[in-house]
């Protein structure tokens, strides 16, 4: 595969990008939190749950909050959890 070279542009685009990973993922949490509160079925739940889980172990969330977060599946939770992270990633 040749190796592609990108404007200076887009260098700072992808910079910018992976900076903001966290971020990212912790918006992506806030609207899984929504999804979750909006899911009409039980299977629907799951599904987000499980992507829930993935996010949580892509963010590096302690295993012992994680955990608590999963078992409980309660989105007030994850919600309160997902403000207290955002409100400290942009203390930075």
């Amino acid at each position: 595969m040749a190796k592609q070279d990108f404007s200076g542009y887009q260098k700072k685009i992808i910079e910018r990008y992976y900076e903001n990973m966290d971020t990212i993922a912790l918006t992506n949490l806030q609207e899984l939190v929504s999804e979750i509160y909006l899911a009409d079925s039980p299977k629907k739940k799951e599904k987000l749950w499980e992507r829930v889980a993935k996010s949580l172990v892509k963010l590096k969330i302690p295993t012992t909050i994680s955990t608590h977060i999963l078992t409980k599946q309660d989105p007030a939770i994850l919600a309160k959890n997902v403000t207290e992270w955002l409100a400290n990633s942009k203390k930075r």
